[in-house]
């Protein structure tokens, strides 16, 4: 919807091959050209959506996408994306895993390995964690919270109304000014 152009009738595809993925969508083109993390220079097409989107936590900054998709594909594949910006914008992702190296393997498990230990404890009991974070400073904003528990702003919220029926945790005093205190 953020990078939808709407006044073209061309039907955005997103498919899925055995050697890549690709996405494409009618776009209002300032230039021709391959977009690379160096020469590129986010112009937001829908802003008012994608301000919308970021406000929720749906979306973030303007141009993160072209960074991690550079940052990650090569994890996955051992090859960069392809962004080209015309009339018709592509993202052209490879998912040919015989092009790895050995190291490039090595790296993706040992990161798969980190992201689930660290994953699997954070969200073994999130409302314990929470807790915990309440116990240590119960000053903590629910945007400090979720970056420190690694979950949306939007999932915390659920685990601390869901705490706050059950009448696990109590805010007392503003939203700016107060502060947490866990009953048990």
């Amino acid at each position: 919807m953020i990078h939808r152009e709407y006044t073209s009738s061309y039907q955005a595809k997103f498919v899925i091959e055995k050697e890549r993925m690709y996405v494409e969508n009618a776009n209002r083109a300032s230039q021709n050209i391959v977009i690379t993390p160096d020469n590129m220079e986010p112009i937001p097409k829908n802003p008012i959506i994608a301000s919308f989107f970021r406000n929720i936590g749906y979306a973030d900054q303007l141009g993160s996408g072209v960074r991690n998709l550079f940052k990650y594909s090569k994890f996955y594949s051992g090859n960069d994306p392809e962004f080209i910006e015309g009339d018709i914008f592509k993202i052209i992702v490879p998912l040919d895993e015989g092009n790895r190296e050995e190291q490039t393997t090595q790296s993706v498990t040992q990161t798969t390995q980190s992201v689930t230990q660290t994953t699997q404890s954070k969200e073994n009991d999130p409302e314990k964690n929470i807790m915990e974070l309440i116990e240590q400073n119960p000053f903590l904003s629910q945007k400090q919270m979720a970056e420190k528990l690694n979950l949306n702003k939007n999932t915390l919220k659920y685990y601390i109304k869901k705490m706050k029926e059950k009448g696990v945790i109590e805010r007392v005093g503003t939203n700016r000014k107060g502060k947490w205190i866990v009953k048990s």
